[in-house]
C-alpha cells in the first residue's frame, strides 16, 4: 500500500494502516488536493490485501475542521455550475471510495470534527471518541443544504431520522455524550487512551477472517437498497462464498482441536 503521500500522513504495520490529516495548526482542514489524494488512496486500498483495517486518526487534538475556508470555500464562491458539480462529485467520490474499499475503517475522533471531517467519521465503519469530541454537520451554517456527501442517506441510518434532521437543519455540534447515547460512537474513552483503544480494536479486526470481513462490509453497503427478500438471497450467496474459503475450515478444525483459529484471509 502506498505510504508516500503528500497531503496526509500514512503508515502501515502488521496489516493496519493509520492515516491522519496533518495541518494541526488549522485543525486539519481539507483542501482540493487532500480530498483527491485521500479518495485515490482509498480507491487503491480496494486492491491491496496487505491492509486488513484502517485507523483514521486525529492530529494535534482535533480530527478535522472540514473544507478549508481559504483554500476551498473562497474559490467555490467564484466557480460556475459545471466546476461546482465537479467538486461536489469529487467529494462524494471520497465517501464512495471509503464505503467500497473492502476494509473496516475506524474513525478516531478528538476535538473538532466538522463538515467534511464529520462526513469522514460518518463514512467509517466504527467510531471511537474522546469526551471532548464535537461533531458538527455544519453545512446549514454556511448557507448550504445538509445533503452533502451522502449525509441524508447515511446519518439517519446511524442515529435515526429525527436526530439526523436536527443536526442537519441546525448545523449544531453533537457532543460525545449525545454521540454515544445515539449510537454514533461505539465508545468514548479518555484522550490518553484513544489511540491505544483504536489500535486494539483494529488488531482484533485484522486478526479476523479478512475475506469474510470484506464481504460483511460489502453487504452492509449494498443491502441499503435491497428489499428483505433480496437481502436474504444476497446474504445466502455471500455466506456460501465464504464457506468455500479456508478460514471457515481453519475455524472448524481449530474448534475440534480446542484451539484458537488463526485466520489467513482466504
Amino acid at each position: 500500500m502506498r505510504t508516500d503521500v503528500t497531503h496526509f500522513s500514512c503508515s502501515v504495520a502488521d496489516g493496519i494502516a493509520e492515516v491522519a490529516l496533518t495541518r494541526p495548526e488549522r485543525k486539519n482542514p481539507l483542501t482540493f488536493e487532500s480530498y483527491a489524494e485521500i479518495r485515490d488512496w482509498f480507491r487503491d486500498l480496494h486492491y491491496d490485501d496487505t491492509v486488513k483495517a484502517v485507523i483514521f486518526a486525529p492530529s494535534g487534538g482535533n480530527f478535522s475542521s472540514g473544507g478549508d475556508v481559504h483554500d476551498i470555500i473562497g474559490p467555490l464562491t467564484k466557480m460556475n455550475m459545471k466546476e461546482l458539480l465537479a467538486f461536489t462529485r469529487m467529494t462524494g467520490d471520497l465517501v464512495k471510495a471509503m464505503v467500497n474499499c473492502g476494509k473496516p475503517i475506524i474513525a478516531v475522533v478528538d476535538g473538532v470534527c466538522a463538515g467534511a471531517g464529520a462526513i469522514i467519521s460518518m463514512a467509517s465503519d466504527l467510531r471511537i471518541a474522546t469526551p471532548e469530541a464535537k461533531t458538527a454537520f455544519l453545512f446549514n451554517r454556511v448557507g448550504l443544504a445538509g445533503c452533502d456527501m451522502g449525509a441524508c442517506a447515511i446519518l439517519p441510518r446511524i442515529i435515526g431520522q429525527g436526530r439526523a434532521a436536527e443536526l442537519l437543519y441546525l448545523g449544531r455540534s453533537m457532543s460525545a455524550e449525545e454521540g454515544i447515547a445515539w449510537g454514533y460512537f461505539n465508545r468514548v474513552v479518555p484522550a490518553d487512551e484513544l489511540l491505544a483503544n483504536a489500535r486494539d480494536l483494529a488488531r482484533r479486526i485484522a486478526d479476523g477472517p479478512n475475506f469474510a470481513n470484506m464481504m460483511t462490509k460489502t453487504m452492509l453497503a449494498q443491502e441499503w437498497s435491497m428489499s428483505i427478500e433480496q437481502a436474504i438471497e444476497a446474504e445466502a450467496q455471500a455466506q456460501a462464498i465464504c464457506m468455500q474459503g479456508q478460514d471457515f475450515h481453519r475455524a472448524y478444525h481449530a474448534f475440534l482441536a480446542k484451539e484458537r483459529p488463526v485466520f489467513e484471509g482466504n
